[in-house]
Order: C-alpha cells, then sequence, then structure tokens
C-alpha cells in the first residue's frame, strides 16, 4: 500500500493497492437503517493499481450512511482486465478476466448469504470508478460465470440487479482510436440490469465517448438507463467533494435508486 501524495484529489492524497494475488471482500453493514440493498464497489486504478479509499473505503462509508450495505472489493491486479502495459507500450487484453471471476464470486457469495447478512438477495447492485467501471460492465453483461463452480454459492445468479458506473474505461471497441463502436466483448440484452451512468466531458483518460456507446447499446436494448454528463470534473475524482458540480454526484445516485424502487422514495 502507498500513499499517493503526488497526485492530491480534492487536497487531499490518496492510498494506492498493488498487487493483489487473493481477492478479498469486505462487509460495511449499515450505520443506521437497514434497506436490505447491497452495492458491491469496484475500485478504479486501470486493472494495474485501486484507488482503495478514494474509490472504495470512502464510498462505502456514504452508502452505509444511507442505509445500505456496502461490500468492498479488492479484486485481483495487476493485468486482470484489459490494460495498458508500460513496458511493452500497448493495450493488452488478456486471455481470463480474473477481475470479473472476482465480482461473480462475490455476487454469488452475497446471495447465499444473504439472509445472514441482512441482505434482500433481489436488490444487490455494483458500483466501480474507471476500470472498476469496466468491471460493472463486464458483469452486468455476463450473466454466467466465466469459471467452474466450487461451492454452493456459485449456484447463486452472479447477475447484479442493478448497476452503476463512473467515468469507465475500456468501453469501445478499441480505446481511443475508435470510438464509433462498443467494445465487442460486452453485449448488452434485455437481462441487462438497470444502470446509471456518470462521466465528465473533459476526462482526459477515459473519454466521454464511453459513457455515450454504452448508453446507446442499453437504451436500444430497452434497458431502463439514466445518464448524467458534465461538462468538467476530469477523471478519478471519486466522491470528495469540490466546488465542481458533478461531485454532488451522491445525491443523484440516491434518488435514482429510489426511482427504480432499490430504496424507499423520500417523500
Amino acid at each position: 500500500m502507498r500513499l499517493r501524495d503526488d497526485a492530491l484529489v480534492a487536497g487531499k492524497p490518496w492510498l494506492e493497492v498493488a498487487n493483489v494475488l487473493r481477492p478479498t471482500m469486505t462487509i460495511y453493514s449499515p450505520t443506521g437503517k437497514n434497506t436490505g440493498a447491497a452495492v458491491v464497489v469496484f475500485p478504479g486504478g486501470g486493472y494495474r493499481i485501486l484507488a482503495i479509499d478514494l474509490e472504495g473505503t470512502e464510498v462505502c462509508d456514504w452508502l452505509t450512511s444511507i442505509g445500505v450495505t456496502c461490500v468492498l472489493l479488492k479484486y485481483r491486479v495487476p493485468g486482470s482486465g484489459p490494460h495498458w502495459d508500460p513496458v511493452r507500450n500497448k493495450r493488452v487484453i488478456p486471455k481470463v478476466h480474473t477481475a470479473l471471476q472476482d465480482a461473480q464470486r462475490t455476487v454469488g457469495l452475497l446471495r447465499h448469504h444473504a439472509a445472514e447478512w441482512r441482505i434482500d438477495p433481489n436488490k444487490i447492485g455494483v458500483l466501480g470508478f474507471s476500470a472498476g467501471g469496466h468491471l460493472v460492465a463486464a458483469i452486468s453483461t455476463h450473466p454466467k460465470r466465466i469459471y467452474k463452480p466450487v461451492d454452493a454459492a456459485d449456484n447463486e445468479s452472479c447477475r447484479p440487479d442493478f448497476a452503476v458506473s463512473l467515468y469507465p474505461g475500456h468501453m469501445s471497441a478499441n480505446y481511443e482510436h475508435d470510438l464509433s463502436r462498443l467494445n465487442p466483448s460486452i453485449v448488452v440484452n434485455s437481462q441487462t440490469p438497470p444502470t446509471l451512468l456518470l462521466h465528465a466531458q473533459d476526462d482526459p483518460v477515459d473519454p466521454v465517448e464511453f459513457s455515450l456507446l454504452y448508453y446507446a447499446a442499453l437504451k436500444k436494448a430497452k434497458v431502463p438507463v439514466e445518464m448524467h454528463l458534465f461538462a468538467g470534473g476530469k477523471h478519478a475524482f471519486g466522491l470528495r467533494p469540490t466546488a465542481l458540480p458533478i461531485t454532488q454526484w451522491p445525491s443523484l445516485l440516491e434518488t435514482w435508486l429510489g426511482t427504480i424502487g432499490v430504496v424507499a422514495k423520500e417523500p
């Protein structure tokens, strides 16, 4: 774990976790009321590292404050999904998307232990940033496991009931070289869960077209989808508020969770 004080976000450093060989899931229970909803959080980091607090624990602290169980997934890195290899100076797509395996396993475990962990098995969602946002799309469009079952938890559905993808990466056919077509590994159909998308139009890392492509595919498949685009915000702002309107996205998410019936609407 390394403190990144060389790239401050909202004036604060953030924690980087690298070389995760064994995935872990950490459960954060609601601090007050329990809505029964649960969200698995996928931190970003380019499938190389994990921004474990900026796009992980800080998000869980907020979710638990609104009555949602948060599950922080420390999925395997590096090289566990499509990524830029700085050594070979090229984009690499691994033969096995091990981060997706970790995500599918986590959702299955949540459903298997839903009663024990006070979770509604029909209100389990996923939320991710950047590479984690791509992982949200991957698990949303891969209802069948990409690994052999190991126990009873793998008999449960690994399809999330809802999905939230913030400034997702790797969503086009060929990254920034072809922004006209959706990544062919992401096959949207009517069974893809309701999705919320959020992106800054000045994102220098993952262009806004990534969300636009996914939105168009979801809409075409008649999947309930809501998208929020903002003029400013750039990349990797996480949950930390600034003067930019985009950092108020948690209130948009909370409202959306009410509109899709995951949590009770505010009177």
